[in-house]
């Protein structure tokens, strides 16, 4: 289920068309996508496929591939953007946004002090000029796909 008023259904909407920031990785359940207008090179979100605005509404299949998704992404990022850790934050409050998301952020060395921890969202709705640009963002969807190959069966 979709919701045409929300941001990230309409473009699930447009699922085969999405340019490759738009699907970095995905599954049956959840979607990979640079984020907007931010200026901090990798910055993901993780998307439900399906509409859902709050956490204690993912079904226990959503959820129990949550956290994996969470490292998977953590990993990648490190090994493409050479990040020190990743943060990763949901608060689906935004008009437009209020679909389940989480940030998967990689906080980079020589960050500062001030842009650290939560004051990374300061990196958020910076002008314009100093946004990722789509190209750049679509550079780094590749990287990452790299690192996201699906893990090797397990056998029993």
């Amino acid at each position: 289920m979709t919701d045409p008023d929300c941001y990230p259904c309409g473009k699930e909407a447009q699922f085969a068309g999405l340019p490759p920031r738009e699907r970095i990785a995905f599954d049956e359940h959840w979607r990979v996508v640079h984020a907007i207008g931010t200026a901090l090179p990798g910055w993901l979100v993780l998307l439900p496929r399906r509409h859902v605005t709050a956490v204690h509404d993912l079904t226990d299949a959503e959820a129990g591939t949550l956290g994996a998704w969470q490292v998977r992404l953590s990993r990648a990022l490190r090994s493409v953007t050479g990040c020190e850790k990743t943060y990763v934050a949901q608060f689906a409050e935004a008009e437009g946004f209020s679909h389940v998301h989480f940030h998967v952020v990689p906080r980079p060395p020589g960050l500062p002090h001030e842009r650290r921890g939560p004051g990374v969202f300061a990196m958020l709705g910076r002008p314009e000029v100093e946004w990722v640009t789509d190209g750049e963002a679509d550079r780094m969807a590749r990287a990452l796909r790299a690192h996201l190959r699906p893990d090797p069966p397990r056998w029993p």
